[in-house]
């Protein structure tokens, strides 16, 4: 088995079988557990059919095939740089479908499986991170902003978002994914201050995975990142972010809450990040194989896949239609990937503004003047 399949192996969990050296944090929500055991909670609790259920497991086991072909595609070459969500699938996909369709989705650069929920080609993703383009899906069409690479930069874009739909009376939110190393940046502090003084209808949806990188929550916070959101005024919600009922439901909750006017909503969403950083990243260098080992106990979908075949809810047909699908979706994207065209460096001056600024054609012309010179 290689290192990569290693990495992405599906654990199925075995009761009792939770690493006892990783309790279970206070004030968890958390509605399945990595046993696949149904639980019921009495702030946040969630009607959902089979279909929908079944449909929550294909989200995570396509979003996790499409992770583990861009981490490949990145080794071999063909993409630049990959931000693996590996082990966040469910944080991702329960905020993704807690969303409206007429809500709008600020991500960071590794919300691939937001993207999924939202419509969004994953190939207008991986092109990105190929260099081909900035990002090649349309905002407004899929209420899905582009990817943020500046660390919390996101969480100002959609403060200022949100507090446009208040005074344009819409009834509908903004959701602002960030992780835990943004929440101490400047940005994101400024951000919740302007978010509660104005009771701005955003919800700050922030993906714990253990890592800042690779620096632990103990070298940033004295406190749980969920009990910060009191120092600014609104509630903090701490949900098991392996747990997609439970992500779905909480994120539901704090987006109603803010369309209604009750102003935002801080969501900590406790999980781990499996693989890297990103693939520039060493993980080896600053946490044990143990610790990894351990949380694949809690993986989020083989506590999906047990409790929908200890229902009933889906045979091993469905299984295999959905890793079918997932090899259908892998040959894709790889074939996609590998037929991208390198853009014209001359496109870099396009899209700076919305009319080319006499400057920008200067430069633009000084490029071009550039570059002949090489040619014979």
């Amino acid at each position: 088995m290689t290192a990569l399949q290693q990495a992405t192996e599906v654990v199925d969990p075995v009761p009792g079988a939770d690493a006892p050296h990783l309790p279970t944090p206070p004030d968890l929500v958390q509605l399945l557990t990595p046993e696949g055991q149904r639980l019921e909670h009495p702030d946040y609790s969630i009607d959902v059919s089979a279909d929908e259920l079944r449909s929550l497991y294909r989200d995570l086991a396509l979003v996790r095939r499409w992770d583990v072909e861009a981490t490949a595609l990145q080794r071999q070459g063909e993409l630049g740089i990959w931000a693996s969500l590996l082990g966040q699938e469910a944080a991702q996909v329960g905020a993704g479908r807690a969303l409206r369709p007429d809500d709008m989705a600020f991500p960071t650069y590794r919300e691939h499986g937001v993207a999924w929920t939202r419509d969004v080609d994953p190939l207008h993703v991986m092109s990105l991170f190929r260099g081909s383009d900035m990002g090649g899906w349309d905002p407004l069409a899929t209420r899905f902003n582009l990817y943020t690479v500046v660390i919390g930069a996101q969480c100002l874009h959609a403060t200022g978002y949100a507090m446009g739909l208040q005074r344009d009376g819409a009834e509908s939110a903004a959701l602002a994914f960030l992780g835990d190393g943004a929440t101490s940046q400047g940005e994101v502090n400024e951000a919740l201050i302007w978010a509660t003084t104005f009771d701005a209808p955003v919800v700050f949806f922030c993906q714990y995975n253990q890592y800042a990188i690779s620096v632990p929550i103990e070298r940033q916070s004295n406190v749980p990142l969920y009990q910060r959101a009191a120092g600014f005024g609104l509630p903090g919600v701490r949900v098991d972010g392996n747990d997609v009922l439970a992500v779905l439901a909480v994120t539901r909750a704090a987006l109603a809450a803010a369309r209604e006017g009750q102003g935002p909503t801080f969501i900590e969403a406790f999980t781990y990040r499996m693989g890297a950083h990103t693939t520039s990243d060493d993980p080896t260098r600053y946490r044990l194989a143990s610790e990894l080992e351990a949380w694949k106990l809690r993986d989020p979908i083989a506590r999906v896949k047990a409790y929908l075949s200890r229902s009933g809810l889906a045979d091993p047909a469905f299984f295999a239609a959905v890793d079918a699908e997932g090899d259908e979706l892998a040959a894709r994207l790889r074939q996609g990937v590998l037929g991208m065209a390198d853009p014209a460096g001359t496109e870099i001056f396009d899209s700076v503004y919305a009319e080319m600024t006499p400057p920008l054609a200067q430069q633009r012309a000084e490029f071009v003047a550039y570059h002949q010179g090489f040619e014979s």
